[in-house]
C-alpha cells in the first residue's frame, strides 16, 4: 500500500506573520502567545488615583495585540500622538490550558507561568476615548504596547499571591504595592474571563497595577519588579 499523499503547502497572497512569543527563564525554548487580556482596575489604591470607587465592583477587560509584545532589553519607542505615555507593572499570568466556565478552585490548574509586564497607555487618548465612550484600542494596543519579562514556570515558584511589586524610573520609585492588594484574584481574574471568552493555551493576562501611574519622557529608564518573579527593564526612545 502506497503511503498517503502530502496536502501541498498553502499559498499564501500574504506571508502570515511569524508567531508572538515569549522566553522561558532558563530554558531554551518559547511559549507561544495566543491572546493578551487585560484587567482594569484591580488595585483600590490605582482605582483612586484615577478617579473611581475602590469598591469590589466586577472585574472588567480590554485587550492589546499578541504582536504588541516587546521584550526585556529592548527599547520602546515613543508612540505617535500622544503627550502622555504612563507604564503599569502588572503580574502577568500565561495560561498552559484553556477552557470556557472554569470554576476558581480549578483556576490554578490552567496557570502555566507568570512574567513582569508592563501596561504601556497613551492616557490622553484614554481620557478622550472614555470621555465619548470609544473603545480604548488607541490607547491600549499600539505598537510595543506590551513589553514583557520572561516567563517562570509556576511550577519552579508557585503561584504568588504575595510580594512586593514596583516600578522605578530613572531610579526613582514610580510605583509600590503589593500583589496581595489586588482586589480580584490570579483565579478570581481567570475563571471570570473564562465566563466572557474561550480562554486558549498560550492567553496572556495582565492583571492590574498599583497606585502611582504618571507619565514618562524620551530618555528615561524603566525597571519593574515583582518579588518571586523577576524584573524588566527597558529604555524610552524617539
Amino acid at each position: 500500500m502506497s503511503a498517503p499523499a502530502t496536502p501541498p503547502e498553502p499559498s499564501w497572497i500574504v506571508p502570515p506573520p511569524p508567531p508572538a512569543s515569549l522566553p522561558v527563564r532558563g530554558r531554551g525554548g518559547r511559549f507561544a502567545v495566543h491572546r493578551i487580556y487585560g484587567v482594569g482596575r484591580n488595585f483600590a489604591d490605582h482605582a483612586v488615583e484615577m478617579g473611581h470607587d475602590p469598591a469590589r465592583e466586577p472585574p472588567f477587560f480590554f485587550q492589546k495585540n499578541p504582536d504588541n509584545l516587546l521584550g526585556d532589553g529592548a527599547d520602546f519607542p515613543y508612540p505617535p500622538r500622544t503627550a502622555e505615555v504612563h507604564p503599569e507593572v502588572e503580574l502577568v499570568v500565561a495560561l498552559g490550558r484553556g477552557g470556557r466556565d472554569i470554576a476558581v478552585a480549578a483556576a490554578l490548574d490552567h496557570v502555566w507561568g507568570y512574567a513582569v509586564g508592563l501596561d504601556m497607555t497613551r492616557r490622553d487618548l484614554q481620557r478622550e476615548a472614555k470621555a465619548l465612550g470609544r473603545p480604548w484600542e488607541v490607547a491600549k494596543a499600539f505598537e510595543h504596547a506590551a513589553p514583557c519579562g520572561a516567563l517562570v514556570p509556576a511550577a519552579e515558584i508557585g503561584h504568588p499571591r504575595a510580594g512586593a511589586i514596583r516600578l522605578d524610573v530613572d531610579g526613582e520609585r514610580r510605583q509600590a504595592g503589593d500583589l496581595a492588594q489586588m482586589i480580584w484574584t490570579v483565579p478570581e481574574v481567570v475563571a471570570t474571563l473564562s465566563t466572557l471568552f474561550e480562554l486558549r493555551a498560550g492567553d496572556l493576562i495582565m492583571t492590574g497595577t498599583p497606585a502611582g501611574v504618571g507619565p514618562v519622557r524620551r530618555g528615561q529608564r524603566l525597571h519593574a519588579h515583582i518579588a518571586g518573579v523577576g524584573d524588566l527593564e527597558l529604555a524610552v526612545t524617539g
